[in-house]
Formats: C-alpha cells, sequence, structure tokens
C-alpha cells in the first residue's frame, strides 16, 4: 500500500483527464477576481477557502501581462496557507502554464511534469483575466496530481490511515520470518545430527525426509511472508483495479501449490521406499495440485475476461459522454 506510482498517477490522469480538467476549471473559475491582483490579504482569504476544500490545491501566484510573477507563493504546507517570498518579480514567461493563456481565453492547464518545489507530478492551471488599467493578469494555481486522483476516486481518507495498515502488515511479516527463522535451526539441528549420526541412516531411511519437510515448510512460509510484504507495504496497491487483488491472489495460491507439490513429491518417494501407507496421500495431494492449478487458471482467465469487458465499457460510456 505504498503510494501511487508515476504510471499509476499518470494512467488514471489519462482515464479521467476530462473530469479532471473540469474540476480544475470550475475551480480556477470560481476563484479568480481582478481584486486578487490589488489586495493580499483577499489572494490569501481565497486560497485559504480553495485549500479547505481542495486539499490537492498546493500553490497559487499571479503574473503580469509580461509573465512576471508579481505575488509571492501562497503555498498549502501542513493544511496551513503560508506566503513565500519568491524574490525580485521572477520571470515565468517562458513557462508553459503561460504560453498555454497567453494568446488564449478560457482556463488552460499544462500537461503533468514533475514540480521543481515538491518533486512529485503536479499539473498548472492558469486563467487570464483583464485588469481595471486594460492589462491582463495571470491566475496560476499548481495541483499535485497524485492528490487529485485520490480526492477524486474518493481514497483521501483511507490513505490517511495507511501507515497503520503497512505498520500492522509489517509486524505480521516479521512473527512469519521469526516462524521461518526458529524453522532453518531446526533444520540445521537435524542437519547436524544426520552427519554426525551418518551411520544410523541404515535404521531411519526416512530421516532425510522430515528434514526437508521442514526446509520445505520454510520455504513456504517465507515466501507468504515476501508477498504480503511486497503486495501490502512496500508495493502500491491500487484497490479499485480488479488485476491488483487477482494479482495478490494468485501470488498466494501459487505459494501453496509450490508448497503441495513438494510435500506430494516427498510423499511419493516414502511410498517408492516401501512405505506403501503413504501412496494414498501421495496420490490425494497430487489430485489436490491439479485441482487448485485448474481453478486458478480459470480465476486468472475469468478475472482478466471481466476487467477487459469493464474497460470496455467504461471507454465507450467515456466516448459516448
Amino acid at each position: 500500500m505504498a503510494s501511487m506510482s508515476y504510471l499509476s498517477v499518470i494512467e488514471r490522469y489519462h482515464e479521467y483527464e476530462t473530469l479532471v480538467h473540469e474540476l480544475l476549471e470550475s475551480i480556477l473559475t470560481g476563484m479568480s477576481d481582478t481584486q486578487l491582483f490589488a489586495d493580499t490579504g483577499k489572494a490569501i482569504k481565497v486560497f485559504s477557502e480553495v485549500a479547505a476544500r481542495y486539499p490537492f490545491v498546493e500553490l497559487m501566484y499571479l503574473l503580469d501581462n509580461a509573465g512576471r510573477q508579481i505575488s509571492p507563493n501562497l503555498a498549502l504546507i501542513n493544511q496551513q496557507v503560508k506566503l513565500l517570498s519568491v524574490g525580485e518579480s521572477p520571470d515565468r514567461s517562458q513557462r508553459p502554464y503561460y504560453l498555454n493563456v497567453r494568446d488564449k481565453t478560457g482556463t488552460q492547464i499544462t500537461q503533468p511534469y514533475l514540480s521543481n518545489a515538491s518533486g512529485q507530478l503536479c499539473l498548472s492551471a492558469s486563467l487570464a483575466l483583464t485588469l481595471p488599467t486594460g492589462q491582463k493578469g495571470y491566475v496560476v494555481v499548481d495541483i499535485n496530481l497524485t492528490r487529485l486522483i485520490e480526492f477524486m476516486m474518493g481514497d483521501s481518507t483511507r490513505r490517511k490511515v495507511t501507515p497503520l495498515f503497512k505498520a500492522v502488515y509489517a509486524l505480521l511479516v516479521a512473527g512469519l520470518f521469526v516462524i521461518v527463522a526458529v524453522l532453518m535451526l531446526i533444520t540445521t539441528r537435524d542437519i547436524w545430527h544426520l552427519l554426525v549420526l551418518g551411520s544410523d541412516l541404515q535404521h531411519d531411511s526416512l530421516k532425510p525426509f522430515g528434514i526437508i519437510i521442514f526446509i520445505t515448510l520454510a520455504l513456504a512460509v517465507f515466501d507468504l511472508g515476501k508477498t504480503i510484504l511486497e503486495e501490502e507495504v512496500l508495493m502500491h496497491k491500487d484497490i479499485f483495479r480488479h488485476s491488483s487483488t487477482r494479482r495478490t491472489i494468485t501470488r498466494f495460491i501459487s505459494t501453496i501449490l509450490i508448497a503441495i507439490s513438494i510435500e506430494a513429491l516427498l510423499t511419493m518417494f516414502k511410498a517408492s521406499l516401501g512405505e506403501i501407507e503413504y501412496l494414498q496421500s501421495a496420490i490425494l495431494m497430487m489430485l489436490a495440485v491439479v485441482g487448485l492449478l485448474i481453478a486458478l487458471g480459470l480465476y486468472v482467465y475469468l478475472g482478466a475476461k471481466a476487467e477487459m469487458l469493464l474497460t470496455h465499457n467504461q471507454n465507450f460510456k467515456g466516448k459516448q459522454g
């Protein structure tokens, strides 16, 4: 449940690009007022109200007709609006948010880019206003694209408690790794006894199989812990996509399949060494592996097909809209 990757953010942006532009146009149109250029207090008040409603709005500043910044940066930092000095009227005339709007009317929105200030993906929305002097002024707002996507998908609240979820998963994985360490210690002890008492193997030819069982169990538990750690702590998991859940279930069932397959093979070896009572158990475990494999294949196939149909229907509705 790590933060959304840049690829995921860009993918979601292109999926909802029209809706994103409509939202930003309505925000910028509602907050734009020529009084912002004459009264810094008014600008702070307007930006504070917008930032309270839309936490993805990170920065607002004003440009003059030539593209020079004529206001401090109004930044949202830790849910508080702060004024950040930018020096002596820096020139923004070569920036896309100025070039896009200079000879156009209405709100103009850039393509996603990496912000120099935060290092995060962002958008800049700009709108030209005609001032009382007859000159043009430009209102520019920077948007954190990741937070915008989360806001539009209703995922902001869940993200606030994500650190708690990650801590719990990390604790559970640590417990699994402790179990792996204990199993490996038992295995090491048994291997040592096997080497020291090697001459007695003729009386207990199945002793090595017990060691292999412990190693296999340690492998299965470790693989399970690794899967949980990667899926729930280290990697971003998009709960709104069926493919994410399908990936997790596939990896989990694959771990179980490997463990059961190895145990079935070991049981079959025991039967071949004369322990006939293990034969039926080995056959049943092999059949269980085949059944799980067929069920997993059907699940992956049907899940992928359902998601493909869902995506096709969403794209079709988007084109119709």
